[in-house]
């Protein structure tokens, strides 16, 4: 069946009536539809990039401009628009009435930074006032006067110094010229030992060499040294010539050498200087010799127990007893009984170190005990000896006997009493020591001279009685 159509006079009424219902739904949509839907860019972010570019515009033409600066205080006020805030200062914002307030967190820690600042103006030595750009350029002129000023104090200062002293390269290119060469002091003394062996100098470049050479080796690593190329042998070789001179700077070289050095006391021990010494000291040489000789012989026994067992061994108590003995020859006396002295105690001192640090075996201790120094000194008549050398007129020579008096008492006592004359000198001493302590008192000396040597004269009296 074929639809039947309307009638064209119908549907003209009809078309009219969708196309108005049509338009009023299009009107009411627009009426209700937000007008920014439909722009290009969101309002909110434009507006929000105007206000940044005020502000900037703002701070710019602000740092044009001469700032105003703000004092805070130790209470709260309100900062306003244009004034600058010192540093180190306490800002808020008040949620209340929306304003910046300013105060001071410490006052001492911020009073020198408000120190010199003129109230509403920045910080200036004139009434001028000055743009943030006038500021910089005088900051960096003021940085490149501090370069030049720095820059002549340099130059000043170097020019003073090359006024005093002069570059290493100068001096190094005069020495060469005046054929100068620096030396260590390893070079120099194999250089003197060199020119004490060669058999083409003479006496006069040996002894030189040998008085050169003893100013070197009291340094400790000198003797060393001295020791590692084989110079001390050669030294110690000396001691067998036959010029007195040559033993005599030998041994002075040997004597200062020795001097509290433990490996070069042991190395020359090992190669015969003991001997050598004392043979000199036993043979007819003169007395400048024997001085020199001597004390070689105290550097090397002293605070060396092996030396001193080596010494009793080959009879050095008996060869310096005939020493003291010999005529004119009492500054050898005090020197031969300051050693026999400083043995004695040396020995009494590491017997009491060893019992205060309660040491059950102390190496040192066990090389003591087995120098047997007192029982040799009574047997060599040291006892009687040293009491003769009282009659001596030198009161340091005195007192050094007297030392030696007290120290031997434990082992001369017997001696001691049975020897009237050491009795009579002592008594003689006492009288005349006592005229001389009186007159120290009436010089006002509280600690004399005298008075002690009188005090070890009584002290030996009362142990003699």
């Amino acid at each position: 069946m074929v639809p039947q159509s309307l009638p064209p006079s119908r549907m003209v009424p009809l078309g009219m009536l969708l196309g108005l219902l049509m338009a009023s739904c299009f009107t009411f949509c627009l009426s209700h539809q937000n007008p920014n839907e439909f722009a290009l860019i969101n309002s909110e972010k434009s507006s929000t990039k105007e206000s940044e570019r005020k502000e900037t515009k703002a701070e710019e033409d602000l740092d044009t401009e001469v700032l105003e600066v703000f004092h805070p205080t130790q209470d709260w006020q309100a900062l306003q628009p244009g004034q600058a805030v010192p540093a180190g200062s306490h800002v808020r914002l008040n949620l209340q009435t929306g304003a910046r307030e300013v105060k001071l967190q410490y006052e001492d820690k911020f009073r020198n930074n408000l120190k010199g600042l003129k109230r509403g103006r920045r910080l200036d030595i004139n009434t001028n006032t000055y743009t943030s750009q006038d500021l910089k350029s005088a900051l960096a002129k003021f940085k490149e006067g501090a370069e030049v000023e720095s820059s002549k104090e340099d130059k000043a200062r170097q020019a003073e110094v090359k006024r005093f002293f002069r570059p290493i390269e100068e001096l190094k290119k005069e020495f060469d010229e005046l054929n100068i060469v620096i030396e260590t002091d390893m070079q120099i003394m194999v250089r003197l030992i060199n020119k004490f062996n060669s058999s083409s100098s003479s006496l006069e470049e040996k002894i030189a060499a040998l008085f050169d050479l003893e100013y070197y080796v009291h340094q400790m690593d000198n003797a060393q040294d001295l020791l590692s190329f084989g110079g001390l042998q050669v030294v110690i070789n000396g001691l067998n010539s036959t010029e007195p001179l040559v033993k005599e700077y030998a041994a002075f070289v040997l004597g200062a050498a020795f001097s509290s050095n433990p490996k070069v006391q042991v190395e020359a021990v090992e190669g015969g200087a003991l001997q050598k010494l004392l043979v000199i000291l036993a043979t007819e040489q003169p007395l400048t010799a024997k001085k020199k000789v001597l004390f070689a012989l105290c550097s090397l026994l002293r605070h060396f127990p092996y030396a001193q067992q080596q010494f009793l061994k080959l009879g050095g108590l008996q060869v310096l007893r005939d020493l003291v003995q010999e005529k004119s020859t009492e500054v050898l006396a005090v020197r031969v009984v300051t050693l026999l002295y400083d043995l004695v105690t040396e020995k009494m001192f590491a017997e009491e170190e060893a019992e205060l640090t309660r040491d059950t075996s102390p190496e040192k201790l066990h090389q003591y005990r087995q120098v047997h120094l007192l029982p040799g000194l009574r047997e060599q008549g040291w006892c009687e000896i040293t009491a003769r050398l009282l009659a001596l007129p030198e009161h340091d020579a005195r007192e050094k006997v007297l030392q030696t008096l007290g120290a031997l008492l434990a082992t001369c006592r017997d001696l001691y009493h049975q020897d009237p004359q050491l009795s009579r000198t002592l008594s003689s001493l006492q009288a005349e020591y006592q005229a001389l302590a009186a007159l120290e008192l009436q010089e006002g000396e509280d600690e004399g001279y005298f008075r002690e040597l009188l005090a070890s004269i009584n002290s030996l009296l009362k142990e003699l009685r």
